[in-house]
């Protein structure tokens, strides 16, 4: 019996010190973001000749899994949020980390460096409003109670804005903010330009789409998502986080918005006139995992470049998939992945055919060419979307997959193995264990870390038996 115990013993230190050695391989040989090195209280600085004279210069908004940091205090990459811009090479041209989190980004037009940023900072019950008024919201007391109930109960709440930077100068203007009640659930995470006076807005706190005047805060033009589906039937739970709507892009020449419903794992097109939704053009639908599993950042490809056209960060998937308008239906004409890819959050069509991939739990940024080969990759802490200065917002100068002819990859091309164990793996729980990992930390080391855990539990638990039978 003895000797039985010793080489349990045995195996399961083996299991414990492997894993651990592993995961400190892991560490030391992990590729480090970038922009660790460049933070301004580091000694680093801005330099306005940067940005103008560089090359392909793409611009990155970074999420944060640290809802209760303040810039300045939270020292992780996958903790603290960046607004910044590198050159081909990966050279950092401009930083910024002032915000609690950034998301969506967008060139604005007429001008070679600018951008739009979406943002939301957390605050404290301190800062936040203490006479909340539903009308300035444009929605009912009922409906405002019926929400505020839920995610107002903390007392905490997040400002949501959209802030313009001048690249070159570093000259920041705040253009329009809105603060809602609560934190993870409530934060917008985009805001897309409609003119110059008024913005539209994906709002995950209400569940809608709204159009807002900037200067006034004026809600102007609403589509409520509980309008069309209904809310014991599909989506997450009623009304804490049921359509987690996260992005709206007008298409059509401004007569329809398209808008990503992500737990209802749909792309819907909604009439700006009507208000209504044309199901006959509805991408996927609920739980139907297979065309699209809780998805992020999708665009719009016109048929003057080769669509009508979808490319979307298909994320609880692991992939960018591209689905085209064919005999009135949507067709698969190509996805992306390889054995790296993790939570992709955002994907934009480059007008010389490659495709910018913005792999969230990947912590990086990665430019993949016509044959599905990765040309250029940015290593940066939790990644939410990244723009190409020079080419339009989002895919707006790229053409269809079908019409570049382009080839797919479902990352077993060159390892077959590490695909097949992450597809074996439920994506979704996958996910949600890496969004709280560092950021040097890939599929092998969380792997490593579960393993070194189970062995030493079981070896305490073990001894612990023996203890109590002797």
């Amino acid at each position: 019996m003895n000797d039985r115990k010793q080489s349990l013993r045995l195996v399961l230190a083996t299991l414990a010190v492997l894993s651990i050695l592993g995961l400190g391989l892991g560490y030391v040989t992990a590729e480090r973001p970038l922009v660790d090195e460049v933070r301004p209280d580091d000694g680093w600085q801005h330099d306005s000749s940067r940005v103008a004279s560089a090359d392909s210069v793409t611009v990155i908004g970074t999420d944060s899994n640290s809802w209760r940091g303040r810039p300045g205090e939270v020292t992780t990459p996958r903790g603290r949020a960046e607004l910044v811009a590198v050159d081909g090479d990966g050279t950092v041209l401009y930083y910024n980390d002032s915000r609690d989190v950034y998301w969506d980004v967008d060139p604005v037009p007429g001008t070679d460096a600018t951008v739009e940023a979406a943002f939301a900072d957390h605050l404290d019950a301190d800062a936040c409003p203490t006479d909340w008024n539903h009308s300035r919201y444009a929605v009912d007391e009922t409906t405002w109670e019926r929400y505020y109930d839920v995610h107002g109960e903390s007392g905490r709440c997040t400002r949501n804005g959209v802030d313009r930077v001048n690249l070159t100068t570093g000259e920041t203007t705040t253009v329009w903010t809105a603060t809602t009640p609560g934190q993870e659930l409530t934060r917008f995470h985009d805001v897309d330009r409609v003119n110059e006076t008024h913005l539209a807005v994906a709002d995950i706190y209400l569940d809608r789409l709204f159009v807002v005047e900037q200067s006034s805060g004026d809600i102007v033009w609403t589509w409520n998502a509980s309008d069309e589906f209904s809310t014991d039937e599909t989506g997450g739970p009623y009304p804490k986080d049921w359509s987690h709507i996260n992005d709206v892009e007008l298409v059509d020449g401004g007569e329809r918005f398209m808008v990503s419903i992500r737990n209802h794992d749909r792309v819907v097109f909604v009439d700006r006139q009507r208000g209504e939704v044309d199901d006959s053009w509805t991408l996927g639908a609920e739980d139907e995992y297979d065309v699209l599993y809780e998805q992020h950042n999708p665009d719009y490809i016109p048929e003057s470049e080769g669509g009508p056209a979808v490319l979307v960060a298909d994320s609880e998937n692991n992939r960018v998939v591209e689905y085209q308008r064919e005999n009135g239906t949507w067709v698969q004409t190509w996805q992306w992945r390889d054995a790296r890819t993790q939570w992709p959050r955002d994907a934009d069509r480059l007008p010389n055919g490659n495709t910018l991939v913005t792999d969230s739990n990947g912590n990086r940024v990665v430019e993949v060419d016509r044959e599905g080969e990765i040309v250029r990759s940015v290593t940066v802490g939790f990644p939410y979307e990244a723009e190409r200065l020079g080419t339009g917002d989002e895919s707006a100068g790229g053409s269809s997959a079908q019409s570049l002819g382009l080839d797919s990859r479902t990352g077993t091309e060159r390892n077959r193995l590490g695909v097949l164990v992450k597809d074996a793996l439920p994506n979704k729980y996958l996910n949600g264990l890496m969004y709280a990992t560092p950021v040097w930390m890939g599929l092998a080391e969380v792997a490593l870390s579960l393993l070194a855990a189970l062995s030493v539990m079981l070896w305490m638990s073990l001894e612990a038996v023996w203890r109590v039978r002797r």
